[in-house]
């Protein structure tokens, strides 16, 4: 079959040929060829001095053709569409084409305009219809509707500059050229258990002027910094959103600093890659200098994670901005109380109404496109207990949306991760509907270590349970041990350093009488609110730092920390930097060298993981018939852990890939002072060395072979230690 010769069409040899369709699939038209639309598709019709014909009704949003564009929308309550065409920048069309009614099949309208140039011109609909707020239909035939569909997204593409828009027009879509060559690069497929992931925000992450690298806060700057990733040993990115939205909403001046919506979380298109992140503007090639991350990634044996948002939409309620859903299908898009109003269990304003048929499909066909057109390796899910609940807000014990995703075969291979709560109330940590497919960020983990560690009462045996991959929520038997996804910190909370420099939040600055962000932190300063020269303070930070990183790597589950964690980043107590795009949020990499000693522990603790598999699951049995894993307190063997226990240890028994036994002891004392443990007892032919103990400061990671005697081990106040086995001879 042969290829279009168009320069303005270049031929897609990665995209596979369309043979059959169903109904919703976003299918892509590029596959078809220059000479099958010559010779079958011909104009029937024109308005308003452009060729027409009916479109392909299956093919969801605009795509190019040889010839023309291909434009289709569905809406159920619209009685008439409009298709307005723009010149770039500009917020008044320069063409107007009304959709015929026999252009419309069912609710689906769907037409093939010629003679357009994809470069030439931008998009957007007007929609007409019924207005009856009470019952959630809101149409209005002044406003213009961006493609919900749409590939890319024009309006916000400069970083902070707020482009000129009418009333009526504030989002605009372009057509995407899709001929990114991947070649014969592969996806590295980590298992989860395998996985350490390392969330970060793209911005944030190198905007930073001690980054170093050539284009700061982009996708670009993000690629410069692969080989630091590789250094560290991480192998999974998690990026905070890089959907479509819009940092401009909501834009305020707190004390004479401009506060943006910097994390984005607050979608404004989940199809389209968020333009304010790359270092060039990519006109009709939006998402190439994504995609070129995520290939550079995966060749280094990176997955790449995206945090996806389809709790609400950046439209908010009925005060908030009119230009998709509203427009398209209020009363389908979003959950609506009976008498007309939004439900909020997002906290932003609306809630995604997941689990109807329609909206179904598109979050399918969402995730879908960004596997198949972005091999993207995982999707972790904002709030998605609200991708639970049923059209009336209830939550469901078998949603049809999860469901589906988890069963769906082009998404196959990638991991599902739930942040299985929202904002509504419903907490689901260990009951996330999960077909054994669904992992969860494991909130639980987060709160019974955070408050062991620092040495609460009553948290060694919840402790116990969330190192050995917390059984008591994911039975083995149900739920593999890919299911928890452990954290001690994350985008939303204290850094790591702030965890042991803070005991309160302080969040002045985002201009909320320090009323936003969690109270709940589980946090000590280690006897000083802050920054500190004093060297006693200092010392116990590091440990405690050390500490959370060396109980996080030898936690069965999923290990997950956020980007600086691993040289001490600080957000100076904020707790909540969502509006933050400064140094607040913004990562100082000269901490890099400032605490080497922390980065060095990571670094040694990741590689530690990864050379021991038992850590990670259940393997063959050892030689010594110790269980795979067991709990043991001062004395070996003793888990009658009470109230005021502060010490924990955990033994991680089976065999390596050679067949040799691999033997690991955590041994943690959260208690202020000495504390004399006894390990298990190993046959002669064997011994205990210690590898980490961070009672011994910057000489923690112990280089040095050294026998245990007798299997006994002084430990310091508020210590970690890790001890293998070795044999004798």
């Amino acid at each position: 079959m042969s290829q279009s010769t168009d320069p303005q069409f270049p031929p897609h040899e990665n995209t596979p040929l369309i043979t059959t369709a169903q109904p919703g699939s976003a299918y892509l038209l590029e596959s078809i060829t220059g000479e099958e639309i010559s010779s079958n598709l011909k104009p029937l019709d024109k308005i308003n001095g452009y060729d027409v014909r009916p479109g392909f009704y299956e093919v969801n949003g605009a795509s190019a053709l040889p010839g023309g564009v291909n434009f289709t929308l569905a809406s159920h309550g619209a009685t008439s569409c409009e298709l307005l065409l723009f010149h770039r920048k500009s917020s008044e069309p320069f063409a107007s084409i009304p959709f015929p009614e026999h252009y419309r099949i069912g609710n689906v309208f769907s037409m093939i305009v010629f003679g357009l140039r994809i470069d030439e011109f931008e998009y957007a609909y007007r929609l007409d219809g019924p207005y009856q707020p009470e019952k959630g239909l809101i149409y209005d035939k002044t406003k213009y509707i961006l493609d919900p569909y749409a590939k890319a997204v024009t309006g916000q593409s400069e970083w902070g500059i707020h482009l000129p828009c009418t009333q009526n027009c504030q989002y605009k879509s372009r057509v995407v050229r899709n001929n990114f060559d991947w070649g014969n690069s592969k996806q590295p497929l980590i298992p989860m258990k395998d996985n350490i992931i390392y969330e970060l925000h793209v911005r944030g992450f190198t905007r930073h002027s001690s980054s170093g690298v050539h284009n700061p806060g982009t996708f670009a700057g993000l690629m410069e910094k692969i080989p630091y990733m590789k250094e560290l040993g991480i192998n999974a990115v998690e990026l905070m959103p890089i959907f479509e939205f819009d940092e401009m909403n909501g834009c305020r001046e707190v004390n004479g600093r401009k506060l943006l919506d910097y994390w984005g979380y607050n979608p404004v298109c989940f199809f389209a890659p968020n333009t304010s992140y790359t270092a060039q503007i990519e006109y009709n090639q939006e998402g190439l200098e994504l995609k070129k991350l995520i290939k550079a990634l995966n060749e280094n044996g990176i997955e790449v994670i995206l945090d996806v948002v389809f709790n609400h939409t950046a439209e908010g309620n009925e005060l908030g901005p009119y230009f998709s859903f509203k427009g398209l299908d209020n009363n389908i898009y979003y959950m609506l109380t009976p008498d007309g109003h939004y439900y909020n269990f997002s906290g932003c304003g609306n809630t995604l109404n997941c689990n109807h048929p329609i909206v179904r499909q598109m979050i399918l066909d969402c995730l879908r496109y960004w596997v198949i057109n972005y091999r993207v390796d995982g999707f972790r899910f904002d709030l998605a207990s609200i991708l639970g609940r049923s059209e009336d807000a209830a939550p469901m014990s078998r949603p049809p949306l999860l469901e589906s995703l988890a069963y769906d075969p082009i998404l196959g291979n990638v991991d599902l991760i739930a942040e299985a709560w929202d904002a509504g109330g419903l907490y689901q940590v260990g009951s996330f509907p999960s077909w054994n497919r669904w992992a969860e960020w494991n909130g639980k983990y987060r709160d019974d270590i955070r408050s062991f560690l620092k040495g609460d009462d009553g948290y060694a045996a919840a402790a116990a349970q969330r190192i050995m991959g917390s059984p008591d929520l994911y039975p083995p038997d149900k739920r593999s041990y890919n299911a928890s996804v452990n954290f001690l910190t994350c985008h939303d909370g204290f850094t790591l350093y702030d965890l042991y420099s803070y005991s309160t939040k302080h969040n002045e600055a985002n201009g909320w009488n320090n009323t936003d962000g969690a109270d709940d932190n589980r946090s000590w300063n280690c006897g000083y609110e802050g920054p500190t020269n004093n060297g006693e303070i200092m010392d116990l930070r590091f440990r405690m730092i050390k500490n959370a990183c060396a109980v996080l790597m030898c936690s069965r589950g999923t290990p997950m920390f956020l980007a600086g964690d691993e040289f001490g980043n600080t957000q100076f107590g904020n707790n909540n930097s969502y509006c933050q795009d400064n140094e607040i949020s913004w990562l100082d990499w000269s901490l890099l060298e400032k605490n080497k000693e922390i980065f060095e522990f990571f670094r040694y603790m990741i590689a530690f993981r990864q050379q021991h598999s038992v850590i990670r699951g259940n393997t063959a049995p050892c030689s010594c018939g110790f269980p795979p894993m067991s709990l043991h307190c001062i004395k070996a063997w003793d888990s009658s852990y009470v109230r005021d226990t502060r010490f924990l240890g955990v033994m991680f028994s089976g065999i390596d890939s050679t067949g040799r036994d691999d033997i690991v002891y955590l041994g943690i004392n959260t208690f202020w002072k000495p504390l004399q443990i006894e390990l298990p007892a190993l046959p002669s032919s064997k011994y205990w060395i210690p590898a980490v103990d961070t009672g011994r400061g910057d000489m923690s990671v112990i280089t040095e072979e050294e026998i245990l005697d007798k299997s006994v081990y002084v430990m310091n106040p508020r210590s970690v230690l890790v001890c293998v086995v070795r044999d004798s001879g």
